[in-house]
């Protein structure tokens, strides 16, 4: 389309802004309309997109007859059924007559499902068939009727991840996505921002019969560089604001900073988009929970060697994990009453000795353990834990609780 073209639409429907993004985005509606495609308009919240299926109605050869616009969002479950194809007198309780839906009632026009990412699952059926063979039945029929009717819809949800997450039928997208326009946010479109406020100022000015606000340069500054999350709408709830509640017409920067939330933030570079800071907290996470694994290896490890004891078994051929690569002996030395056990000591370096059978010669350190000391330090450990609890603390070391009421007595323990 040429340029002049694109600003007849703009005085028409009163759109504003000069952006390459939003010209294209008109001159698509305008060349999509003379057609009978399907048509999903995608953006954020704010941005405008209502009026884009009306530039493809009023441009195409439908615009004498009906068009309607629904909002999926905002019409319940239970009911949005006989809403878009209409119900049979009886097909549920408060069914006293037959109704039309609007799939009925636009016949030869065209219907703009706004927030189109909203309708169920079951709702997203009937339109898919709807969009395929042209026909729907009303909610407790069994009888197929026709219809012609352009779909145009509209959503500013991630449809890709609806997708993924089993919100939206994937062959409902393609086939509302036959032709995709897509509005931009009005942060990307920094050169209307001031044109669109100069436009609401005036605007409210007449309708509360005040004098037009003025921005001062800094000003002006300010409001090019916010974020605005809310697009269009929101500068527009804040230009009416600033219009009914400031004395002074001119507005500095600091009587602006009042009416833009998080100003500060929003006005700084975006160094790190959500979705990378999500990615590196994930990858921290998974470092942490690593760590944690490694711990709890260890840490079961060492309850398997202690349960040996315990039972009186051998743990001569048992070798624990542990995290340190080196090792260094514990060598055995037998005591009269008490069993003596070689361990590896995470702490010290070399290898483990049997019968006191140096394998290598490599100087060895001599340490003798208490099998009575590591037990008794082990039991109150284990009763700490639980807080004095025998029963648990007995599950955690694996033995009856018969047993470990023995051993407290014999420990003197109580």
């Amino acid at each position: 389309m040429q340029t002049s073209e694109i600003q007849s639409v703009k005085q028409r429907f009163g759109i504003i802004g000069i952006s390459s993004a939003l010209n294209r985005a008109i001159d698509v509606a305008v060349q999509v309309s003379a057609t009978d495609l399907s048509v999903l308009i995608t953006g954020e919240s704010g941005v405008g997109k209502e009026t884009f299926p009306q530039i493809i109605h009023q441009y195409s050869h439908r615009k004498h007859n009906a068009y309607i616009a629904v909002n999926c969002g905002a019409i319940p479950e239970g009911t949005i059924d006989s809403e878009l194809f209409g119900h049979e007198k009886g097909a549920f309780t408060s069914a006293t007559s037959d109704r039309k839906g609007y799939f009925e009632v636009a016949d030869g026009g065209t219907i703009f499902l706004d927030e189109v990412g909203e309708l169920p699952l079951s709702t997203q059926v009937r339109l898919l068939r709807v969009l395929e063979a042209g026909e729907f039945m009303r909610v407790g029929s069994s009888k197929a009727q026709k219809t012609n009717v352009r779909v145009v819809a509209a959503t500013n949800l991630n449809m890709q991840e609806a997708i993924r997450n089993g919100r939206f039928r994937e062959d409902l997208y393609y086939r509302l996505n036959a032709v995709p326009i897509y509005i931009p946010p009005l942060r990307e479109r920094k050169d209307d921002i001031l044109l669109l406020f100069r436009k609401f100022a005036t605007d409210f000015a007449e309708k509360y019969k005040m004098p037009v606000i003025k921005l001062t340069d800094d000003a002006q500054l300010m409001l090019k560089n916010y974020y605005w999350k809310g697009n269009i709408r929101q500068l527009k709830n804040i230009t009416e604001q600033i219009s009914v509640i400031e004395q002074e017409r001119t507005i500095t920067p600091e009587s602006l900073r009042a009416y833009l939330p998080d100003q500060e933030s929003s006005t700084l570079p975006v160094l790190m988009s959500h979705q990378q800071e999500q990615k590196s907290f994930n990858s921290e996470r998974e470092i942490l929970y690593q760590v944690l694994f490694d711990m709890k290896k260890d840490m079961n490890d060492l309850k398997k060697l202690v349960n040996d004891i315990m039972s009186n078994e051998p743990a001569h051929n048992y070798q624990p994990h542990f995290s340190d690569t080196a090792e260094q002996p514990f060598v055995e030395k037998q005591e009269p009453q008490n069993e003596v056990i070689n361990l590896v000591s995470p702490l010290s370096k070399g290898k483990i000795l049997h019968n006191h059978h140096v394998e290598d010669t490599e100087e060895y350190v001599e340490e003798s353990l208490s099998l009575i000391d590591a037990e008794k330090e082990i039991i109150i450990k284990a009763l700490e834990r639980h807080n004095g609890k025998r029963k648990y603390a007995a599950q955690d070391l694996k033995i009856s609780e018969r047993t470990l009421y023995r051993k407290i007595k014999e420990y003197g323990l109580e």
